[in-house]
């Protein structure tokens, strides 16, 4: 099978990723790249080391009322830039919004592949979560499924490296000013808080008021870690049985004894998690790790499209992390 695909977006963080695993995809067979500032480029001048045969692939400037016959249409655009131009895109084409815009928008599949594969399977328009809530809701679903916490009042404490901001993320963003540094942002009304309160809903079956989350930026380059905090009186090992069962047939989550790391998960679409409870103190702790670029962008959004387009969920990604 040869699935026609697209990648707008092409040369941000994002969209580079979606590219290199598609490069190696058994199905996917890219036909069309698309981008501003790069249109005009070919995909060799702006990634040197592209497969030989997509090297003369020539970037077009992004139109969605001019594609080429495609069947798959892969967007890394950055937020606030896609809910117009893709509502042209024909309907024939399916849609895997890797940006912010179309998460819990009507007649949008939430794509949180590990958690609700069958949701997704088959639809036509699937949004990609954020990183952040992809580490987050993987690392809750079972414990919130379980009922071993209350969906309210959970405080997420999140470490992003720098490739989370995109290419354009610039400002205090950049090298210079993230290097040998540490600091929080988004305070208290970050843009992936909603989607984590609707879904952390959705699963808990109870209001996530007095939710809490609070990002901090640190000076790598790829990779996110969460600490959650919850109420319940389950013990460790109950929070790792209910983990492990959850996640017993899903391919691209591991549950771990000791508290994960964002390493183990660099240049992957795997997820780590692992978990620390005290019963007698009413406290559950969650860990999450991902890369931010694989299961928090376009690992992620290679797996839905899997998912979408009937393939087996692990095509093209079952290439182990880069370690060290």
């Amino acid at each position: 099978m040869s699935i026609r695909v697209g990648i707008v977006g092409i040369s941000g963080f994002g969209g580079g990723e979606a590219l290199r695993l598609i490069a190696g995809h058994p199905s996917f067979d890219l036909v069309y790249a698309a981008g501003e500032g790069s249109a005009g480029s070919r995909l060799v001048d702006r990634f040197p080391g592209v497969p030989q045969a997509l090297a003369d692939l020539v970037i077009r400037k992004w139109d969605p009322e001019a594609l080429p016959d495609l069947d798959l249409l892969f967007a890394s655009l950055p937020t606030g830039a896609s809910a117009e131009a893709l509502a042209r895109v024909p309907e024939g084409v399916k849609i895997v919004d890797i940006g912010g815009d179309h998460r819990y928008a009507p007649g949008w599949t939430y794509g949180l592949a590990d958690v609700w594969p069958e949701q997704i399977r088959g639809k036509t328009r699937v949004a990609n979560p954020g990183c952040f809530p992809a580490a987050t809701l993987i690392a809750l679903a079972p414990l919130l499924a379980a009922g071993l916490i209350a969906p309210g009042n959970i405080v997420i404490d999140a470490k992003t490296g720098i490739s989370g901001a995109g290419r354009g993320g610039g400002g205090s963003f950049g090298y210079a000013e993230s290097n040998e540094n540490l600091q929080p942002y988004g305070l208290l009304q970050h843009v992936h808080m909603p989607e984590m309160a609707t879904t952390i809903e959705q699963i808990g079956g109870g209001s996530a008021a007095g939710l809490v989350f609070t990002p901090h930026l640190v000076p790598m380059t790829r990779g996110v870690l969460v600490t959650i905090y919850g109420r319940g009186s389950a013990t460790t090992a109950q929070c790792q049985q209910a983990a492990r069962a959850f996640y017993a047939e899903r391919p691209f989550v591991r549950v771990t004894d000791r508290p994960p790391q964002t390493k183990w998960a660099t240049g992957s679409n795997l997820a780590f998690v692992g978990y620390a409870a005290d019963p007698e103190r009413d406290l559950v702790i969650a860990m999450g790790a991902v890369d931010n670029l694989g299961k928090g962008a376009a690992g992620h959004a290679v797996q839905n499209a899997n998912l979408i387009c009937g393939l087996p969920e692990t095509a093209g990604l079952e290439g182990a992390p880069v370690w060290p």
